[in-house]
């Protein structure tokens, strides 16, 4: 991977293929690998851009205040790209939505998948896997607060490891662990985003959710996709949260059509 320094630290990102440049934002629980299945289709006829978000991966935690929509501007400036289609998933995706409300005259086109929504009323079931987290971080057990995440993000609650594709929890397993380890600078040095509203979007856009997702993911990209004018939506029968680890295959045709016809 290439490194973009600066005086927060660095971003690491890596570029492949040819054609209009497609940016893609991992979740918060990955990096930049989360998308190793679904850039084949796409190289071929854009060029893809992957960077691990600051405080994930090869890209080192802040060292001071940062807002993660203006880390993208610079990638991209550094780049040289005056506009770019978007693709986020989780929360690369509320990265994504954060810089077309911040930067609409450099996004092209806009796909997130089961992005968060930011002061959503939280179910019991959310509330209780954040209080798993919380109370084995306090207790020092990164091990336990990894298998939360696992369970919780690339499991799902509605499909047991049985059904998950070998080899997924452990290659995920490193990625959960540098973020949980990072979280507390993140949390220290970022800013909060660009206030926007959702209505003022109007750049083509993709909304999609995993069914096998948590309902309030699959409630939260339903109200993006109400929200946010001429949103399409699409759904993943086979796809708990993270859709690009689950059906890669499914991703690339959808994501493929949309970024050719958007």
């Amino acid at each position: 991977m290439r490194i973009l320094a600066d005086e927060l630290g660095s971003l690491a990102y890596d570029v492949t293929g040819d054609g209009p440049p497609v940016v893609l934002l991992h979740a918060g629980v990955a990096d930049h690998r989360m998308w190793d299945g679904l850039v084949p289709a796409l190289a071929g006829r854009h060029t893809v851009i992957r960077y691990d978000l600051r405080g994930f991966g090869r890209s080192a935690p802040p060292s001071g205040p940062f807002r993660e929509s203006d880390d993208l501007r610079r990638l991209l400036d550094h780049l040289g790209l005056e506009q770019v289609r978007l693709v986020g998933a989780s929360w690369g995706g509320r990265v994504a939505l954060d810089f077309v409300l911040a930067h609409p005259e450099r996004v092209a086109s806009l796909a997130v998948f089961s992005p968060p929504w930011r002061g959503y009323g939280w179910s019991a079931e959310m509330i209780a896997y954040d209080e798993a987290e919380t109370a084995a971080l306090e207790a020092g057990d990164l091990d336990a607060a990894v298998d939360v995440n696992l369970d919780m993000w690339l499991r799902g609650p509605a499909r047991g490891w049985q059904d998950v594709a070998d080899g997924l929890r452990e290659r995920l397993r490193e990625p959960v662990r540098l973020s949980l380890v990072h979280m507390d600078l993140r949390d220290e040095h970022g800013l909060e985003p660009v206030p926007g509203e959702l209505a003022s979007i109007t750049v083509p856009t993709l909304v999609g959710v995993g069914k096998l997702d948590v309902a309030d993911f699959q409630d939260i990209a339903r109200r993006y996709a109400r929200e946010i004018p001429g949103a399409a939506f699409a759904e993943f029968p086979s796809a708990a949260h993270l859709v690009a680890l689950d059906a890669p295959d499914e991703l690339a045709d959808v994501l493929g059509e949309f970024l050719d016809h958007p």
